[in-house]
């Protein structure tokens, strides 16, 4: 396996503090336990949520704690699948989880900034604004604390010099989205960006865009203002009546599209990114037809245990690669199997 240049110069220049070798010389016993990553509960079967994610036993290495901080805006419940699998990955590694989030880059950085003078073990971050972050990513490499980057950054966490990445190809979604209109015979399609600027958003769109052979525009909104996204699709059916696809970004704008196509008496369908335990319903009922699935839940847990695995083990995850948890497509053919998973906040 290649050595990642990044990694050996890090190590070279910012040795880690003293107590993160005095917990490796006690870790083997640890990490025998690396198996119940994977236990269901103790009579087997799939597992079930407790609160906290999904129970699991726990590692007897020493206490951690890790920051977990996110681009979440209030109130959207795809996060929610993310915190569960940290929290589940947590619980199974004795690691006390502190979760921030807020959809402004400079707040984000404050909370990087935040952890680090709280004496954090490590820290995991999205970085759906990464040159806002750049600053605060090295400060933490400076203090010899391990980062690594979930659901956004894929383009950049290694120029930041993050350690690995967990999430989803942006861009491929994008193109299998592209795809598969085609297949299905659509022409006209808006991507709707909720949040502009957003490096992992604006890929979904370029990438319907490289590989679908009809028309498509994006429309930008504010994901924060709800009515108003409502109102702007609205306006955008009612102005081009061609328009067959609404490609939403987020399984809230999904529900929320559907609610403009009837107000604007369209015939335009739904098609999304993400899912949250309401979208299950929508494509249940046909309201929204699929949703591209990027595993949160899994974003999540790899996030908090690969740094649990490298500050015992000094472990990365993808030999220098990113670790793709998606795409995969969730629509009438497999909706039944995953619709409890999602609703559990499990998937």
């Amino acid at each position: 396996m290649t050595s990642h240049p990044q990694w050996e110069s890090r190590r070279a220049s910012a040795a880690r503090p003293p107590r993160t070798y005095r917990r490796w010389l006690g870790a083997v016993a640890g990490l025998t336990l690396i198996a119940v990553t994977a236990a269901c509960s103790s009579t087997g079967g799939r597992p079930e949520a407790t609160g906290g994610g999904i129970g699991a036993g726990q590692a007897d290495t020493d206490p951690i704690t890790i920051a977990m901080i996110t681009h979440a805006p209030p109130g959207d419940t795809f996060w929610d699948m993310i915190r569960a699998g940290a929290e589940t990955a947590a619980a199974k590694n004795n690691a006390t989880l502190r979760y921030s989030s807020d959809p402004q880059a400079p707040n984000q950085a404050n909370f990087v900034q935040g952890a680090l003078d709280a004496g954090v073990d490590g820290i995991a971050l999205t970085l759906a604004f990464p040159d806002a972050l750049s600053g605060a990513v090295q400060q933490a490499a400076n203090a010899g604390v391990p980062v690594v980057a979930f659901n956004a950054g894929l383009d950049d966490w290694e120029r930041l010099g993050v350690e690995q990445y967990f999430g989803q190809d942006e861009n491929v979604a994008g193109a299998a989205v592209g795809e598969r209109l085609n297949e299905e015979g659509s022409q006209n399609a808006i991507c709707v960006i909720q949040e502009q600027g957003n490096v992992a958003l604006e890929s979904r769109c370029a990438g319907v865009a490289s590989t679908f052979n009809g028309n498509s525009e994006v429309l930008n909104v504010e994901g924060r203002n709800m009515p108003g996204v409502r109102a702007a699709i609205d306006a955008k059916l009612r102005q081009d009546p061609n328009i067959d696809t609404v490609i939403t970004l987020g399984a809230p704008f999904a529900l929320t599209a559907v609610d403009a196509i009837t107000d604007s008496n369209s015939e335009a369908r739904v098609v999304t990114f993400d899912t949250n335990a309401a979208l299950m319903d929508a494509i249940e009922a046909g309201d929204v037809e699929w949703a591209i699935d990027q595993q949160p839940f899994l974003q999540g847990y790899l996030a908090v245990d690969s740094l649990w695995l490298n500050i015992y083990n000094d472990t990365v995850i993808g030999g220098g690669q990113s670790v793709l948890t998606g795409p995969t497509f969730i629509d009438e053919s497999n909706i039944e199997s995953i619709a409890d998973l999602a609703r559990s906040g499990l998937r």
